[in-house]
């Protein structure tokens, strides 16, 4: 049982690690109120870190997700703006977060094409179209109602985390209780074997992107109503992040390994490092280089993991 959860044991000790170094170095990064910042800075990154293990433990990818989330996010900001509830506010978001992933979702399962050439290329078609409709212009002046989802900042910071560990409460019992879960694990090991085994790898590899997508469209939500002000480029980067998370807490770009506890803890770890360097002063370039050099470690120990 050790050996099996040996990668999210060393990942929640380094987490501790540096909570300690920081208690020890810099006791007013928790005096400031910083540690709890980040942990409602990283709940967006968690709701979407959940879509991305299923997409990773299916033997896939979506680098699409931080343009998706922009354009779910400047929807939702604009129907905001027109008045509309909330809550209708909250549905449309995630359901153009949906329709953008059931489109990757059908070009990968439907024709068989690489999910990482499929999403490039929805990525670039996405930032090209958000660029050219919005011109760089913000959605400014949210009303109140929209801001923290109208519960005011210091409640709405508690839904927004509260969220987030919800979307993981459910995730984390369907991945380990329901079929559709052990599905996706199947998927990702062997798709001919699950075939065999009556599972429809197609349809599994589909749902996981229309999954991806609505999630996407939630963190787009949570992201959107933290400011006055929604920018079309709020998701620039926001792939990174996620997938950085997930192979940090233990997915394999191989594919049928990973667990959202896993990705949990990869969300905490660099997002307590990312606003470390922020309240630190470090040039946050440094950020966006630790986060390529684990992607590209997880690429490495995958490919030695498929030759053993």
């Amino acid at each position: 049982m050790m050996h099996r959860h040996l990668r999210e044991l060393s990942v929640a000790g380094a987490y501790a690690l540096l909570l300690l170094v920081l208690w020890i170095a810099r006791p007013d990064f928790y005096a400031t109120g910083q540690f709890w910042n980040t942990l409602v800075y990283s709940a967006p990154v968690l709701v979407a870190a959940v879509g991305m293990t299923l997409v990773i433990v299916a033997r896939q990818i979506d680098i699409s997700i931080g343009w998706q989330l922009s354009v779910s996010a400047i929807v939702a900001a604009l129907l905001a703006e027109r008045g509309w509830p909330t809550p209708l506010v909250a549905a449309a978001a995630i359901a153009v977060g949906m329709a953008l992933g059931a489109v990757n979702g059908a070009l990968v399962a439907g024709l068989k094409l690489p999910s990482i050439v499929v999403t490039l290329a929805t990525m670039v078609i996405l930032r090209e179209s958000l660029g050219w409709s919005r011109s760089g212009e913000q959605v400014r002046n949210l009303s109140d109602q929209f801001q923290w989802l109208g519960f005011g900042q210091q409640r709405g910071e508690r839904v927004i985390v509260e969220l987030a560990v919800g979307v993981l409460a459910v995730f984390l019992l369907a991945m380990n209780y329901l079929a559709a879960g052990r599905a996706v694990y199947a998927t990702g090991s062997d798709e001919e074997a699950a075939r065999l085994a009556g599972i429809r790898p197609r349809r599994v590899v589909f749902n996981v992107f229309v999954l991806m997508g609505a999630l996407t469209g939630l963190a787009a939500l949570l992201s959107a109503v933290q400011d006055a002000t929604v920018e079309p480029v709020i998701g620039r980067d926001f792939e990174f992040k996620v997938i950085a998370a997930v192979v940090v807490g233990g997915a394999t770009v191989s594919g049928g390994r990973g667990n959202l506890i896993g990705s949990l803890l990869g969300v905490l770890l660099l997002g307590t490092i990312g606003s470390a360097f922020v309240f630190l002063q470090i040039d946050a370039a440094w950020e966006k280089a630790l986060q390529g050099v684990i992607i590209l470690l997880a690429v490495a120990t995958g490919g030695l993991g498929r030759k053993r």
